[in-house]
Order: C-alpha cells, then structure tokens, then sequence
C-alpha cells in the first residue's frame, strides 16, 4: 500500500455544499443569503452589530473570573485552643460561643500558627499538617467534620 492509495473511511468525509449553482438548484440564485445588504455581497464578521457598538465592548472589563464553588474556611491558630480547659472538646460551636470565630455558619480549618500546651479533643472542617502533629504531640486527638452545620433560627443544630 503506497500514500497515493490512502482514502478516508466511508462516510467519514462530507462534500462541500456547492451554493449558487442557478435557480434550478436547492441552493440556488442567493444561495441562503437573502436578498442584497452586507450580508448577501460579502464576508461579515460573526460578531459584527452593522455599527452599533459591539456586545463585547459593551461589558465591563472583567479581570479574572470567581470560583463559586470556592470553599470558604476561617482559620484558626492552635495557640487560640489554649483557651479550652485540658480535656476539654473542641468544636466549632465551642469556638464561636469562645469568640474566637465570628461567622455562625462557616467552615472552620486550625492552622499551626503557635503551640498547645494541652490535650484537646478538637473537631474541624479541615487541619493543617502542622497543626494535626501539634494536637496529636500535645496528647490530643484530631476529627475532621463534613460539611457545614445548619442553624436554625433559634440557635440549635439541626
């Protein structure tokens, strides 16, 4: 089998659709295109609005763009557990009534930022690998929550 013997498999290749081919034909006298203006005579740019300012100049410049499944956190240092008596569990309920997170729903993640002198038994949405070996060196164990809890108006848990 020689290049000059190569063909594309059957079916796999559409013929050109030939247009204005006479009044006879499917496609024929304007071929689609209606009757005179810009659009019938020559090439026009998909975009173009016959003068008008363009949809695209229009917008406003948009830099970048938002990830709206972006997961929110609010960190937490472990030296701001040293506030919870030894023993003692750590949730995020625990820390909001603490003060030491301000949102009511949000997700909560400790961060390695400091020391603990004490064993906690602390429940988060997310650790740091710093912050995980600081609980578990302290003698403190480590649970990582799925997703956000839902309050309901007056304040418990569902």
């Amino acid at each position: 089998m020689g290049l000059h013997e190569l063909k594309p498999a059957p079916g796999s290749r559409a013929q050109k659709r030939r247009v204005g081919r006479g009044d006879s034909g499917r496609r024929g006298s304007t071929a689609g295109r209606g009757l005179k203006g810009q659009k019938a005579r020559g090439q026009v740019h998909p975009l173009f609005e016959g003068g008008q300012l363009p949809l695209i100049k229009r917008l406003p410049y948009m830099r970048g763009f938002t990830n709206i499944f972006k997961k929110q956190y609010s960190p937490v240092n472990v030296d701001r557990l040293n506030a919870f008596e030894a023993d003692s569990e750590v949730t995020p309920t625990s820390l909001r009534d603490a003060g030491i997170v301000k949102k009511a729903r949000t997700m909560i993640k400790i961060l390695g930022d400091g020391d603990l002198g004490r064993a906690l038994k602390v429940s988060a949405h997310g650790f740091s690998k710093s912050a995980r070996e600081k609980i578990e060196a302290a003698g403190g164990t480590v649970i990582i929550l799925g997703a956000v809890a839902t309050e309901t108006e007056n304040g418990s848990e569902e």
